[in-house]
């Protein structure tokens, strides 16, 4: 069953990655409007497709692991939270500056973005319907050009971000949607 409250907080807890680099990315460099719109657009086709490609795998296994879906939801949305609360609490030393102006930066920055994308596209094809998935993919890329957009607006404008208190809250998040997952199913 598809739920837009909770797709927009799965959404906006994918996006968080999205948004710090495209901050960071735009505060570091002389960045122009356009390669950053070209950024948010790389960064909401990567964020949008890899939770496809996982549904897609997600389904073709549904068959086989039907009776605990849930808990491989649960687990793997908890591995992906967990690992982003474990990285905003190491607080990981920055990365060099990239010339995003080059596409093939951006892709391997929108890749290294969407990699969760793809862990918890897997749950979505575990559970989700057809039409939900679809519903959820579009949202996830709309939010993450929107936030990215946002991103860059305020690194053009030097504004500092809270990186790691992002990170934690969205580690949060998706460990509470899988933990809420989970219960919707066990209480059925």
């Amino acid at each position: 069953m598809f739920n837009l409250q909770l797709t927009i907080l799965l959404a906006l807890a994918l996006c968080v990655d999205s948004f710090v680099v495209a901050t960071t990315c735009a505060f570091r460099s002389k960045m122009s409007y356009r390669t950053g719109l070209t950024m948010a657009l790389t960064f909401a086709l990567f964020q949008g497709g890899f939770p496809l490609l996982g549904a897609l795998l997600g389904s073709a296994f549904h068959a086989f692991i039907a009776a605990i879906d849930h808990w491989v939801a649960f687990g793997l949305l908890l591995a992906v939270g967990g690992k982003m609360l474990f990285d905003a609490i190491r607080n990981a030393p920055r990365e060099e500056q990239l010339d995003v102006s080059r596409f093939s930066v951006l892709c391997l920055l929108a890749t290294a973005t969407s990699i969760d994308a793809f862990v918890v596209g897997i749950g979505l094809g575990l559970n989700g319907t057809l039409n939900s998935i679809i519903l959820t993919v579009i949202i996830i890329a709309l939010m993450t050009f929107l936030v990215s957009l946002l991103g860059l607006f305020l690194g053009k404008r030097n504004v500092p971000i809270p990186e790691r208190l992002a990170t934690a809250l969205a580690g949060l998040v998706l460990i509470a949607l899988g933990t809420y997952t989970l219960f919707e199913h066990l209480t059925v």
